[in-house]
């Protein structure tokens, strides 16, 4: 058989066996979950994501802050002769210093909720002061900053709040930004000495201080609309973030849970399984079992009972896995020798000695899920599921460790196995269960 047509299957027999065979509550689509109903490591890992998230955007204000500076230090002055009071200086010093506070905050820890609103409220607050100072700067009417292209800033600070992938914070920045400019425009046509500045002429409005109140009302209506827009898309992209996170929960619990190919297999499917699904494919099925076990669990304690299996487990498994996973080689000296070590090293311990009987098959087999749509078994069924299971009973009766059968045992040497010595053979062993005779290879005795 081809490494390519090898299945990945570990087996159970008796009730201390490890079994790669494994069971899947189907979840709700994580799309559908409201983030409180989200197990608590699941919206661990998405806020994790938006502290990063927050870590980015004061960053990313901080190269802003850094560059309008160095703007600002290269470019030349045009304050008129007199003025009094230059603002871009202050406004930018203190961004810097609101910038680094919330930096050192989110650096520490999450953020909390309040300070990111403020940060909203303080960013819009300090744009539209900038922009309002320019009348003063270049002692102009209020009008004057109404056209001012530093507007256009707003739809950064608006933007940013979309890292989080909180669709309320785009909303409040939005809100917050066309509230500050309808008060700006206000303040505007309240300065005109009675309204005598307001016009319906578009070139006079765009050649002199002359206010179109439709202008602005465009500002605002675009302001919302570049909110609303950016909020359903965001809103979109945080039920993908749910469903990946969650379903990168789920796949990393399944991969602990189960063999990692068989997780990998299911998590990483084109299509979600469905019973009465599977492929035929040649496999080698290997099957372990902790002799003695129901004596041993009725004469400890719980606990002693759990940290032998998980003893067991860290040693057998590692070798599991090392040679490909769920029986992806023919690995039954390997694993023979690591329960030898084991039980040596329990002898001296002082502790009931563990021994392990193993068996291991090739041959066709289906695998797939069983079971209904509410509850799966990805499992292996086939003749070659049954051999093994009827092997390593065979076992107690021919008084040894492990088993495999001729037929597998020379497939094995075939694709590379290079075995440790000479193997005993037995020749035409009739075993329970199986109607013909079999020939067996003793791999530990």
């Amino acid at each position: 058989m081809s490494r390519e047509e090898k299945s990945a299957s570990a087996s159970a027999s008796g009730t201390a066996s490890t079994s790669a065979t494994a069971t899947e509550a189907a979840p709700p689509p994580a799309a559908s979950i409201a983030d409180n109903q989200l197990p608590a490591r699941v919206r661990n890992a998405i806020h994790d994501q938006q502290d990063a998230s927050e870590l980015l955007i004061c960053w990313v204000q901080l190269a802003v802050v850094a560059l309008f500076g160095s703007l600002y230090l290269v470019s030349p002055k045009t304050l008129p002769e007199g003025a009094e009071f230059a603002p871009v200086p202050w406004v930018l010093g203190f961004y810097l210093i609101f910038t680094l506070i919330r930096l050192a905050a989110a650096w520490r820890g999450r953020a909390k909720h309040w300070l990111l609103y403020l940060s909203v409220v303080i960013d819009m607050g300090l744009l539209f002061a900038l922009i309002w100072s320019f009348h003063l700067q270049y002692m102009q009417p209020a009008a004057f900053y109404l056209k001012a292209p530093t507007l256009l800033y707003v739809f950064i600070f608006i933007a940013l709040r979309a890292l989080r992938f909180e669709a309320r914070f785009v909303v409040f920045s939005g809100v917050v930004a066309a509230l500050g400019w309808s008060l700006m425009a206000f303040y505007a046509i309240a300065d005109t000495e009675g309204m005598k500045l307001i016009t319906r002429d578009y070139v006079l409005y765009l050649t002199s201080n002359h206010v179109l109140i439709g202008a602005e009302i465009d500002k605002i209506v675009s302001i919302l609309t570049v909110t609303a827009i950016i909020a359903v898309a965001i809103g979109r992209a945080r039920k993908l973030l749910v469903r990946a996170v969650a379903e990168g929960a789920a796949a990393h619990e399944l991969s602990r849970f189960f063999d990692p190919e068989i997780a990998h297999r299911i998590t990483a499917a084109e299509q979600e399984a469905h019973v009465g699904e599977g492929e035929a494919r040649n496999a080698a099925i290997l099957f372990c079992d902790i002799r003695g076990f129901t004596v041993f669990a009725k004469s400890v304690e719980p606990a002693t009972l759990m940290r032998a299996l998980a003893d067991y487990q860290s040693r057998i498994v590692p070798v599991i896995q090392r040679h490909g996973g769920s029986i992806d080689k023919f690995i039954g000296d390997d694993i023979m020798e690591t329960a030898a070590a084991w039980a040596a090293e329990r002898e001296e311990a002082g502790v009931p000695i563990l021994r392990i009987g193993a068996a291991s098959s090739a041959g066709r087999v289906i695998v797939g899920a069983v079971g209904d749509e509410t509850r799966l078994e990805y499992t292996v069924i086939g003749d070659a599921v049954n051999r093994a299971a009827k092997l390593e009973k065979q076992n107690k009766t021919e008084q040894v460790r492990a088993l495999v059968d001729e037929a597998t045992y020379q497939t094995a040497i075939e694709q590379g196995y290079v075995p440790a010595g000479d193997h005993e053979r037995r020749g035409a062993r009739l075993i329970e269960g199986i109607n013909a005779p079999i020939d067996l290879v003793v791999m530990a005795g």
